[in-house]
């Protein structure tokens, strides 16, 4: 993969990463700091999984556990000084959880509370939707299209994130503040996600384990096996995008929500055939069925609609699948390291 420079960057002041240890979180504080920028306050929830990790080669200014910030900043808004950007990164990303209150509370009401906060004291506020909001894509997956209601998410962690968006349209602020839709994002810094991983990083520890991967049989006739399709987007374009948004406030990229994807729609065989390829193996792949817990809630088709992206400025190429892949596998998964090693 060609070397992976960051552009200039027109941030200044201080910058709130809401989930900064996480996945995607952490990324971009790694893609912060590739530009200069360490006057970072980090906020998480640490728990008992190994994501502190993901922070260790980063340089932020501080670190607070988010439950701890949330009741300050209520009791006092201007506890910890302004901010000239907040990303609000932080949220329970498992589609698999149940709770539906942990999740009102954990996605919608805190994504409230932040937004708020960051309009009142002129802070540049990009928040993560979630293409997990379009449901099963068959009223579209169009960022262009005001009707929000129109949407029917699939799990409780898609409405969640589908709450805050008509939240924020109803109270007028999607024409200042941006809602990132991620689609199917993969790549280093992630391994603390359990289920919720990619199948990149599941793959390569079932090919090192067994030597072989295991796929979702299709259970609808117009997918054969392996066929599903998914828009599978990198980790660091989808960190450059996010950036684009604090960088060029203005214009068509001023507010509202946008789809960040690779604007392809790639086979679960091509994926797997480009692991395997990173590898150096043959693909050797076996078809399971799938859970019946799942088998109403999947995505079988994705695709992210980029022009919307791409007319607000956004010029940076996507990384190839296979590229990526190979740049994931070879350089992190094989080697152990993490974003900023």
């Amino acid at each position: 993969m060609a070397p992976f420079h960051p552009p200039m960057s027109s941030l200044q002041g201080r910058i709130l990463v809401t989930g900064g240890a996480g996945f995607i979180g952490s990324a971009l504080v790694w893609a912060l700091n590739r530009r200069g920028h360490e006057n970072i306050v980090v906020t998480d929830l640490l728990g008992s999984d190994e994501k502190w990790r993901n922070l260790t080669p980063l340089r932020f200014a501080d670190y607070l556990e988010a439950p701890a910030f949330r009741a300050t900043v209520r009791e006092k808004a201007d506890a910890f000084g302004r901010f000239s950007a907040v990303f609000h990164l932080g949220a329970c990303s498992a589609t698999t959880e149940r709770d539906a209150s942990y999740l009102a509370d954990n996605n919608y009401e805190v994504t409230k509370e932040l937004a708020g906060w960051s309009l009142a004291q002129g802070a540049r506020f990009i928040y993560a939707s979630s293409a997990a909001t379009y449901g099963d894509g068959t009223q579209g997956m169009d960022d262009r299209d005001a009707n929000l209601h129109r949407l029917r998410p699939l799990n409780m962690y898609g409405y969640s994130k589908h709450l805050f968006d008509l939240y924020a349209q109803r109270r007028g602020w999607l024409g200042q503040i941006v809602g990132v839709k991620y689609f199917n994002v993969f790549g280093p810094n992630e391994d603390h996600k359990g289920d919720m991983r990619s199948l990149v990083h599941k793959a390569y520890q079932q090919i090192l384990t067994t030597g072989r991967v295991q796929l979702f049989r299709s259970h609808r006739p117009d997918f054969r096996d392996g066929e599903q399709k998914r828009d599978f987007l990198y980790v660091k374009d989808a960190v450059e995008m996010t950036l684009h948004f604090a960088e060029h406030p203005q214009g068509q990229g001023a507010g509202g929500l946008f789809n960040l994807g690779s604007g392809e729609a790639s086979t679960w065989l091509a994926l797997t055939t480009a692991i395997f390829a990173a590898l150096g193996r043959e693909p050797a792949i076996e078809f399971i069925d799938m859970p019946d817990v799942l088998r109403g809630k999947y995505q079988y088709f994705t695709r992210a609609d980029v022009g919307k992206l791409r007319e607000s400025g956004y010029s940076r190429p996507m990384t190839p699948l296979a590229e990526a892949v190979g740049d994931y596998v070879r350089n992190y998964l094989m080697t152990g390291r993490r974003l900023g090693d």
